[in-house]
């Protein structure tokens, strides 16, 4: 609003925007997980040192811990914190006493023919008011040496919009903190996909390495049998095309897998270069399910982003109840109590009482104009808390079609890990014992490696999953351990989709 800089809320928070995390897409190939990483505070951090020589062991509750102390954006919120508590002292300043004291040592000369004490007025005295042998000997400049010392109180008895602005300022602290938990939760979020996606590389490696060395075995057995004369160089040739082929993706998921852990370092606070062990397996544990309403239940009384822009719209209420306050009277009182006097003379106590009715006559385009900007914000406040109330229900929905597809992904996945692996010991045993040429076992192989890709993949998305459905019902910083670990308890548990949705899942 504009009004007068006394009453205002200087450093009000903006609104924070809550941009998703970008999810991995389940290719169906073998290829290095990819993330689409936005430019924003949660992906930065604050570093806590120099690295160390040493391996730093992380589990996911280090990181999670580490990120939360060191992360860029939860930073900046504790400044925000501690920026709109500073305005809220300042608000209730003007509703409480202002005492100061002062004292003062002063040498003045005074020019008293100046302030009009002439001879001629002197001489104008009555008769016998000054001594007749005094008359010419008082001075026209005198000297004073003065002493001052006095206590001032100023006090704001009624001041209904001074009383609005503090409510205001209130409101805007309650804000901020919503503000700072939804970050945490954000946060916590971010660090937990990052730290899976970092388990899903590794996972991603080991198996390129498994069938590197596959490969490898078939390349031996297949130079055996060409220089036995057994196979021609074509079954060779193969060999060797697949091995190489299979190198070539062992040093892409490498790659990948270097490349998750310095993006983890860098949430987390650490050195790019600084070497971690992850000491947690990628966690898989199934959720239970409550209904619908009751999941929409919990995000309205836990989603700290709907809370934030319920104070928001408090704040926004009375700000706006406090530009339509401006006409009404204030009334303050003044006074003060000391002692005056001269040095070497006698001090005099001297008071001050003063009360103020401050009547405003016309500012009418002041108070129009604040009134209007006042109700604009309370409307726009109004309007985005009524989208974010329709925004939860969609954003939960969409969670658990993700969690009920990506379940479904998983146990389809396994089932092809297992066809794979099948696949592959046949072919390799047909080309072992002669029956078959080594092309059925690279086609095997080619078919397992898709398929260990998918599992791998489709254990990141449902756990991700996971995480972002208890993001969605605001408990994500309580409960991420119970959502990726289980097993999950009735009031902790995730939401089953609904049954006129489920056949939904496949076409979205």
């Amino acid at each position: 609003m504009k009004i007068p800089r006394r009453h205002s809320l200087l450093g009000v928070l903006a609104a924070i925007v809550f941009t998703p995390v970008t999810q991995a897409q389940n290719s169906g190939m073998v290829r290095p997980l990819t993330l689409n990483v936005p430019t924003d505070t949660v992906y930065g951090s604050v570093s806590s040192g120099q690295p160390v020589d040493t391996v730093l062991p992380l589990s996911l509750d280090d990181a999670i811990r580490r990120g939360l102390q060191t992360n860029l954006q939860t930073t900046l919120v504790k400044q925000d914190q501690r920026i709109v508590s500073g305005e809220r002292l300042e608000a209730i300043n003007y509703l409480m006493p202002n005492l100061t004291w002062q004292a003062e040592r002063q040498r003045l000369q005074i020019n008293l023919e100046a302030e009009g004490f002439s001879s001629k007025l002197i001489h104008s005295f009555p008769p016998g008011l000054i001594p007749p042998q005094d008359l010419n000997n008082i001075p026209t400049v005198v000297t004073v040496n003065a002493v001052i010392a006095q206590a001032d109180l100023n006090q704001s008895l009624f001041d209904m919009q001074s009383f609005e602005l503090y409510r205001a300022a209130k409101q805007e602290i309650k804000a901020v903190d919503f503000s700072y938990q939804s970050s945490r939760g954000q946060v916590i979020q971010t660090v937990a996909d990052t730290y899976l996606r970092v388990l899903a590389t590794a996972a991603n490696v080991d198996n390129a390495k498994s069938l590197l060395a596959t490969d490898a075995e078939v390349l031996r057995q297949a130079k055996l049998k060409h220089e036995a004369g057994v196979v021609a160089k074509l079954d060779e040739l193969r060999a060797q095309v697949q091995y190489q082929q299979q190198q070539q993706v062992v040093i892409a998921q490498q790659n990948a897998f270097e490349k998750a852990k310095v993006e983890l370092n860098r949430e987390i606070g650490l050195a790019a270069d600084q070497p971690i062990q992850l000491t947690d397996s990628t966690p898989y544990a199934t959720l239970a399910t409550i209904p619908l309403d009751e999941a929409m239940q919990m995000a309205y009384a836990n989603r700290q982003e709907y809370l934030y822009l319920k104070a928001k719209l408090r704040s926004a209420q009375y700000q706006s109840r406090a530009a339509r306050y401006e006409r009404i009277p204030t009334i303050t009182f003044k006074g003060n109590y000391g002692v005056t006097g001269t040095v070497g003379s006698i001090y005099h106590g001297t008071f001050l009482a003063e009360g103020t009715l401050n009547v405003p006559l016309f500012k009418e385009a002041q108070f129009r104009g604040d009134r209007d900007v006042a109700d604009a914000a309370t409307k726009e406040a109004t309007a985005q808390l009524a989208n974010f109330h329709q925004q939860i229900q969609e954003e939960i929905r969409d969670s658990m079609l993700d969690v009920a597809a990506a379940q479904q992904l998983v146990d389809v996945a396994r089932s092809n890990v297992d066809l794979g692996h099948a696949s592959v010991s046949d072919a390799t045993d047909r080309f072992r014992n002669g029956v078959d040429s080594d092309l059925p076992v690279v086609e095997a192989q080619s078919s397992l490696a898709t398929a260990e890709a998918q599992l791998v993949s489709s254990l990141y998305e449902y756990n991700v999953a996971k995480i972002a459905l208890a993001r969605s019902l605001g408990i994500v910083d309580r409960e991420y351990r119970e959502y990726l670990s289980g097993p999950a308890t009735t009031s902790q548990s995730a939401v089953r989709p609904p049954d006129n949705l489920i056949d939904k899942a496949a076409i979205r």
